[in-house]
């Protein structure tokens, strides 16, 4: 069981990777075993699977043990092994953080950020960085710099993106949860691509890195977060992380009760609508429909009041906003690593794609005046979603447009570079608007297809109200617990 904890001896540690952070933590409390003991085991189930799925691409064993043989804080989750996203605002003093790319593949920051101080201060034991896409651009996690992230329920597979190494490690139960962060879905998409469960908070619930979040400050701001096993876990995570620092120029609504607290709080009867339509009449794959119907019908069956409706959104407009503030940040974030690394940018260091994404930031058409009216473009969109969900609790969707995808669907093509991240546009028909209007969105797996491939039901609640979704989320476990559906490569690598 996820939650479960035990008592007497330990004496198979095979058995701790059932147990998800709380349950692990509650061991050490206990005395039953020691940090260092479940640093161990972490450390063999990555050594055992990760071969196969290349989740991990940086090993931190030796200040691992350091950590967990120390003084550790009394945390929440006190000798729990944990994972570092390659980057984003969890820079680790003294370990390379690479961002997936050529460009930063010697890059060592020299202190911990924010997140990570606030990570050891719950007692957390990071003891390896998961992998991503070159900058966390795609949907899929299959870097040039590392290789690509296969996923543990069939490795012909896409883990999705960005986070595809922290959801397979989580998947194929490496460690009970990991680092992740999203600005177009990516918590969520390797959420559901690995059948794991991912909140994306509330715009700026969580610090980040603070140069990042200034590029657009009010739109598309990277959330940074975790995926998890469990309800629980997530929910005492975002407990022991959560708030603003001293200057920052926005912060969310502070929440009415602990995570925790919500996750073990009836959700009340909520009203829920409900889309097996694209919002901007994309197709989605039979088994996406499917996955939201069956979910539809799991809140109906609990009591909630359910009904169907799509909002009616310009596509094109949409794809021309985003790509405008999110190219133009990116080449401003390349310009700020020139001036930290002594690099100059060339064209050798980047991806075919991602290149093509600095130029296109810094071209002509990325003008104060287009950049301003591209972020005047996505507030309309704000005002259509808000419009269309007050009279709801919750706005529930696929997660991503179909089933786990084949490794290369959005890779660059040869003369057109730019081609993978149109086909991205496509499988990320909900998740990047929500990272626009802000909100908090979760996916749970709740949903497998005839092939046995994980799809996430993607439920969008009210700005600020983590809590609402979390007390939904913990019902819904309970419903119809996934813990324990075990992808194949667990069993057949002998990770418990």
């Amino acid at each position: 069981m996820c939650g479960g904890s035990r008592t007497g001896a330990m004496s198979d540690l095979g058995d701790l990777a059932e147990l998800d952070g709380l349950g692990q933590a509650a061991l050490v409390k206990a005395g039953e075993v020691t940090p260092t003991e479940l640093l161990d085991a972490a450390i063999q189930r990555i050594e055992r699977a990760n071969p196969d799925v290349n989740a991990v691409v940086t090993t931190m064993y030796d200040q691992a043990h350091r950590v967990a043989a120390g003084s550790l804080p009394d945390g929440p989750f006190t000798g729990v092994p944990f994972l570092l996203k390659d980057g984003g605002g969890v820079g680790y003093a003294g370990v390379r953080m690479t961002s997936g790319s050529r460009f930063l593949a010697n890059y060592v920051p020299a202190q911990d950020g924010e997140l990570t101080r606030r990570y050891k201060a719950a007692g957390l034991v990071v003891c390896g960085k998961s992998n991503l896409p070159e900058f966390g651009l795609q949907p899929t996690t299959e870097p040039e710099l590392f290789g690509p992230t296969r996923n543990p329920w069939d490795l012909a597979l896409s883990a999705g993106g960005s986070s595809g190494g922290a959801a397979a490690a989580v998947a194929a139960r490496m460690v009970p949860m990991a680092n992740a962060s999203d600005s177009g879905g990516s918590i969520r998409v390797p959420a559901s691509c690995c059948g794991v469960f991912g909140m994306k908070p509330t715009r700026l619930r969580i610090v980040s890195a603070r140069r990042r979040a200034g590029v657009s400050m009010r739109i598309a701001v990277l959330s940074e977060h975790a995926v998890t096993m469990s309800v629980r876990d997530n929910a005492a995570l975002l407990d022991a992380t959560a708030g603003p620092l001293p200057g920052d120029p926005f912060i969310a609504p502070p929440p009415k009760r602990s995570y925790l607290e919500e996750t073990a709080t009836d959700p009340g009867r909520l009203r829920i609508v409900f889309s097996r339509q694209s919002p901007v009449g994309l197709p989605l794959h039979p088994d996406s429909v499917a996955a939201v119907e069956d979910a539809a019908r799991l809140c109906e069956e609990l009591g909630h009041q359910v009904e169907e409706g799509t909002p009616k959104l310009d596509a094109a407009l949409f794809a021309k906003a985003f790509t405008t503030v999110s190219s133009g940040g990116l080449a401003w974030e390349i310009e700020h690593l020139e001036r930290v690394t002594g690099k100059k940018a060339r064209p050798e260091d980047f991806e075919a794609a991602t290149w093509a994404m600095i130029e296109g930031g810094r071209a002509s058409t990325t003008t104060l005046h287009a950049y301003m009216e591209a972020l005047a473009d996505l507030q309309t969109f704000c005002d259509d979603l808000a419009a269309f969900q007050a009279p709801y609790d919750v706005w529930l969707t696929p997660t991503v447009a179909g089933p786990p995808p084949p490794h290369g669907t959005f890779a660059a093509q040869p003369g057109d570079p730019a081609a993978g991240m149109r086909a991205s546009g496509a499988y990320l028909q909900f998740t990047a608007l929500i990272n626009v209007t802000g909100q908090p969105a979760m996916s749970v797996p709740l949903y497998w297809n005839a092939a046995g491939l994980p799809i996430g039901a993607h439920f969008v609640g009210p700005y600020g109200d983590e809590g609402l979704l979390y007390r939904l989320a913990a019902q819904l476990e309970a419903a119809r617990p996934w813990a324990n559906r075990v992808p194949p490569v667990v069993s057949q690598r002998g990770t418990f």
